[in-house]
């Protein structure tokens, strides 16, 4: 499985949305300061995410959802507007 997944700052309150083969693993990436777009905002928690069979389509997912239609999507769907 592959997943897009997207993250919450405690800190900043900042989104940040990725894609990944191993969930678990990546938020412990980004909790520990081994990704540098997500370092100054940690802790990061798992607010929302979507599995795929196969890494194109969680790929297409995450350039999707970094678009205007699919950020407005996304408001929506987590109640953010």
């Amino acid at each position: 499985m592959y997943y897009f997944y997207i993250l919450k700052s405690r800190i900043n309150n900042k989104l940040y949305k990725g894609s990944t083969k191993d969930l678990r693993k990546r938020l412990k990436e980004h909790n520990n300061g081994k990704v540098i777009y997500t370092k100054s905002g940690k802790p990061w928690d798992l607010i929302y995410y979507e599995a795929f069979v196969n890494k194109n389509l969680a790929r297409k997912t995450e350039i999707f959802y970094k678009k205007s239609q699919g950020r407005r999507q996304l408001k929506k769907k987590l109640g953010l507007e």
